[in-house]
């Protein structure tokens, strides 16, 4: 009996729980409110005369714009960063266990060095415009005493003025003599050839860093080579470490790549020039040419005793290692 009561009060709730349905809020449309009609006359006005001036076609005409050339390809840059110079390794004198001075020429005739005398870049240009801008410091090539040359000099004893300097690279002209007074005038400097610096020489240390267990060499120097007499002479010498950061923002032209970042201090400071040896150190002080007496600069004994030299080098490297 309890059972049909609960499943009849069930049955009840739930019919009551279907049957409310939400009644659903139906919006009321207003009716829209209309202004009253007058009957009375509306005053006319009358419409606003402009007084600004018509615009002219001159100021109507579109700006034109200056359009920016386009870029020449991918290797248009000329610069280089500055903070690709590598530093040298600093290296105690009492690390240096073994120390060898030698002498170099680089011939600008040779294919690999003619980078050197490209026709976009020159290293003697860039030199030269250093000095005469009085940003290089250069040295004299001869030791004079009252006026009379000693000997050749690389050591960097003698600064030269930049005046110096360009005269003893490009020469003075002979003064011409004044047609009325007859008297001479003030010679001048001679044009500038580049052409005629066809030779570089290089004075570097190859040293052994017994704390590095490195052997390896340090240019020292570099001085540019003119025809002086029939023979090849350095015009001045420049400290290489003073030069080296202005190299290291020129780009060099490399004919290899043309989107190449190598600049002239990569040239050097990588070795990627060919060179012969002219001179080593030696009791004499004397180059290779005057040890074997040689009246002809172009005696093939002068490389065999230069690729001697190098061999040395090279063998004493050796050497020094086990495998």
């Amino acid at each position: 009996m309890k059972r049909i009561i609960y499943t009849v009060v069930l049955l009840l709730l739930c019919t009551a729980s279907f049957a409310q349905v939400k009644k659903r809020k139906t919006p009321t449309k207003k009716a829209p409110v209309t202004a009253p009609v007058s009957s009375a006359p509306q005053p006319t006005t009358a419409a606003p005369v402009s007084t600004a001036p018509a615009s002219t076609p001159a100021t109507t005409a579109k700006k034109t714009k200056i359009k920016t050339p386009p870029k020449d390809g991918f290797t248009v840059r000329k610069d280089v960063d500055s903070a690709v110079m590598v530093p040298y390794a600093d290296v105690r004198e009492e690390d240096v266990y073994y120390s060898k001075r030698i002498w170099r020429e680089i011939d600008l005739r040779d294919t690999v060095n003619s980078v050197l005398n490209s026709e976009k870049s020159k290293l003697i240009e860039i030199l030269l415009d250093a000095i005469g801008n009085e940003e290089l410091t250069v040295y004299s090539p001869k030791d004079t005493v009252q006026g009379k040359v000693l000997e050749d000099n690389d050591s960097f004893k003698i600064a030269l003025s930049s005046q110096e300097a360009l005269r003893n690279a490009r020469g003075l002209t002979e003064g011409s003599a004044d047609a009325t007074t007859g008297k001479l005038s003030d010679p001048t400097l001679k044009r500038f050839r580049p052409d005629d610096f066809q030779k570089f020489r290089i004075k570097e240390d190859w040293i052994l860093d017994i704390k590095r267990s490195v052997f390896e060499p340090r240019i020292i120097g570099i001085a540019p080579m003119k025809m002086v007499e029939g023979n090849w002479q350095p015009v001045f010498w420049v400290y290489y470490d003073d030069v080296r950061e202005m190299l290291s923002k020129q780009r060099l032209v490399n004919p290899s790549n043309d989107a190449s970042v190598l600049t002239y201090d990569d040239f050097f400071v990588r070795r990627l020039f060919a060179s012969y040896v002219v001179k080593e150190t030696n009791p004499a002080n004397k180059n290779i040419v005057d040890i074997l007496g040689l009246t002809d600069p172009k005696d093939p004994r002068k490389l065999y005793e230069s690729e001697r030299i190098k061999k040395s080098v090279s063998d004493f490297e050796q050497s020094l290692w086990e495998y």
